[in-house]
């Protein structure tokens, strides 16, 4: 029997977190990649510590000359996106960090079974979605990470010059009759410039954005604070704590409120399953979820390297489905090609979309007009309500 009162926390870390910068850099790279050649092959890494940023993986471009030509301009890539974020310290600054380049051209016996519209990988992928919030996303995720690109653009606008790039929030959502009504526990560390500031200092300057991000009546006087709990936090970024890519998995996806089949997402281009097909997990999810089908949908597909078919598609409705799993599993099957170049094609993903994806969740965002977030749309509901 599904609980009724509970307890549930997420968190998210912002777009100046170490991890957050790999991811950023790693995505921007897949971009410049995609925006030269539609069909480039990306699988890029980075690192990040003090004074220093290091990249690899394999890369493709329909040439070795064209590629060679090509990586003269990816430090040049890196250093914009650290300068972008805001880095300009000591020990971190983008003008003065180290670059080391360890891309390489992709193996041909992975190329060879992506050439032939298989899967770039074995896995599992999962998607989610529920009534919690208006994206149909869990709320303790979904507003942990409002809270965070809240205060992102707040420093950018330069409203709070006393804060740094580095941050992470956490929340502690109470659930009444399975859904959230209020906040328990706020958890905020962020890195602040000013080395005088004490806790309560931060807490005054970022209380104001909390409040007003989070649903009217869900701070109350019994809410626990606890900004910057350890004290001071001026040190921040990979001066303070070492980056790489796709360690915060879960950040970006559903907080754990949703299993997740392990394979991070920035820096693959769409023919990593690892990427596109979590994507395409959360776009059935969320149609099935849209067109009334259940209140929480969970969707698994899974692959092998070189197999174009999905090996298994899985629903599961959570005992909230209006009609059966199995007819639900059987309408998606029918409503979108789940091949990784069906994938793909539907949602349109040989675009460079991905830097945005980097901070703040892959999920949970309004579909651009670039084809940005193509996989937030619900432009499959008439069609999932015809199947079943």
């Amino acid at each position: 029997m599904a609980r009724d009162s509970y307890l549930f926390t997420s968190e998210s870390v912002s777009e100046g977190h170490p991890d957050k910068i790999c991811d950023r850099i790693s995505d921007a790279i897949l971009d410049a990649f995609l925006a030269e050649e539609a069909m480039a092959r990306v699988a890029c890494e980075t690192f990040a510590t003090t004074d220093r940023v290091v990249v690899g993986g394999e890369v493709g471009l329909s040439t070795r000359d064209k590629l060679d030509a090509f990586m003269g301009g990816v430090e040049k890539i890196v250093r914009g996106c650290v300068k972008d974020i805001g880095y300009e310290q000591e020990g971190f600054h983008w003008e003065n960090l180290k670059f080391e380049n360890l891309l390489h051209p992709q193996s041909a016996h992975i190329a060879q079974g992506v050439d032939n519209d298989g899967a770039g990988d074995q896995g599992i992928m999962f998607g989610y979605a529920c009534t919690e919030t208006p994206e149909l996303m869990p709320a303790p995720i979904q507003y942990s990470h409002k809270i965070l690109r809240t205060l992102a653009e707040a420093r950018h606008a330069g409203e709070v010059p006393q804060l740094g790039p580095d941050a992470k929030s956490q929340l502690s959502v109470q659930y009444e009759g399975g859904k959230p009504v209020g906040v328990t526990s706020i958890v905020l560390s962020t890195q602040h410039l000013d080395e005088s500031m004490s806790s309560d200092d931060v807490r005054a300057v970022v209380e104001p954005y909390i409040r007003k991000t989070l649903p009217e009546g869900w701070i109350s006087a019994d809410t626990e604070w606890h900004v910057n709990p350890t004290g001071k936090f001026v040190i921040g970024g990979p001066d303070g704590d070492a980056g790489l890519t796709g360690r915060k998995i879960i950040v970006d996806t559903y907080g754990g409120a949703a299993p997740h089949g392990g394979g991070a997402f920035s820096g693959k281009d769409p023919t990593k399953v690892d990427r596109s097909a979590a994507y395409a997990a959360r776009y059935l999810a969320k149609n099935v979820v849209a067109a009334g089908l259940a209140e929480r949908c969970t969707i698994q597909l899974s692959y092998a390297i070189g197999v174009a078919k999905p090996l298994s598609i899985y629903c599961n409705a959570h005992g909230t489905g209006t009609v059966d799993e199995a007819a639900i599993e059987a309408a998606v099957a029918e409503c979108m090609d789940l091949t990784p170049r069906g994938i793909i094609e539907h949602l349109n993903l040989r675009q460079p979309i991905y830097q945005r994806t980097a901070a703040y969740g892959h999920f949970g965002r309004n579909p651009a007009d670039d084809g940005g977030f193509s996989w937030e749309k619900t432009d499959l509901v008439e069609g999932l309500k015809k199947a079943v």
